[in-house]
């Protein structure tokens, strides 16, 4: 069932709510949570900064219509199928994995479909081909005209429209913590934080070459190195989607002791978990204040 329409205006800045949880104030470390999950009720936290400039040049002169790439829990694949309805563009999302084609559709991607987007499914090899512009203008001569937004949004304009999240934590925290996928967040974060702040980013994938993909993105998002940040690569639990049992207990106990809605389990729990198991490691100096954002 299609969901009714929404505004297409976020809310901005997001909210910045301190909790109290003694797990990190036993060692004197103040945690805040920067609520980027309310900024839009259908394009939440993140991916709203992500779109907003593939947006607005969709909403030009050009072709009115996405073409993205993610796989089959995607975050980036649901906001983009739901700014299509909201905005009426055109959707197209390329789905890692042919197999899938052949199954009921998950919730992510039956929220897609249900929007509006048209689902693509191919194989785990040509997915590995999604930067090569060859294989573009391919889906381009299937699709018709399209905006190309890469895996995550996380495009040049959208790195450098991640830089205000980093501006709204100026002077309110130490460090700033985003749970990563492609980078694209942190590579903007870090870049808008003042003299003294750090970006920390807990990657959700496994493989160890998110460092390099964050230093590329601001290369070509700045022209080069912006703002002091790191990756603690520990905390993926197995791999992206993998929520052990303990994972989601976590997320329950810590969405109850707070009084937040039902946590997200790929980005979201592991984030919370790990700032959680760093302050216990003495990670956080006493007095510090650490901001966990929030993506939804």
């Amino acid at each position: 069932m299609t969901a009714p329409p929404v505004s297409p205006s976020p809310r901005l800045p997001s909210p910045l709510d301190e909790v109290a949880d003694e797990r990190f104030a036993r060692y004197g470390v103040r945690l805040l949570l920067k609520r980027d999950d309310l900024i839009h009720p259908a394009i939440r936290g993140n991916k709203w900064r992500k779109l907003a400039p593939v947006l607005a040049a969709a909403g030009g002169a050009g072709p009115r219509a996405l073409l993205t790439f993610g796989g089959a829990y995607s975050n980036h694949l649901r906001a983009t199928a739901a700014a299509g309805r909201l905005l009426g563009l055109r959707t197209v999302g390329v789905v890692r994995g042919e197999e899938l084609a052949a199954r009921p559709l998950n919730p992510v991607l039956a929220r897609c479909a249900a929007d509006g987007m048209l689902l693509h499914f191919v194989s785990r090899s040509d997915y590995r081909r999604r930067a090569a512009p060859e294989w573009h203008a391919l889906l381009r001569e299937r699709f018709g005209a399209c905006l190309v937004v890469p895996e995550g949004g996380s495009g040049p304009a959208a790195v450098r429209h991640c830089a205000e999240l980093g501006r709204e934590l100026r002077g309110r925290t130490d460090v700033a913590a985003v749970a990563c996928g492609t980078g694209g967040t942190l590579a903007g974060m870090a870049a808008g934080l003042g003299p003294g702040q750090r970006g920390l980013g807990i990657p959700v994938l496994r493989g160890g070459r998110l460092g390099r993909e964050v230093r590329r993105m601001q290369r070509e998002a700045f022209g080069g190195p912006r703002g002091a940040w790191s990756l603690d690569e520990r905390f993926h639990c197995g791999g992206y989607a993998r929520t052990p049992p303990w994972l989601t207990e976590f997320a329950e106990d810590f969405a109850r002791r707070h009084g937040l809605p039902p946590l997200d389990r790929v980005y979201v729990a592991k984030l919370l978990h790990a700032l959680t198991e760093l302050a216990a490691q003495g990670a956080f100096e006493q007095g510090s204040t650490v901001t966990a954002v929030i993506t939804g």
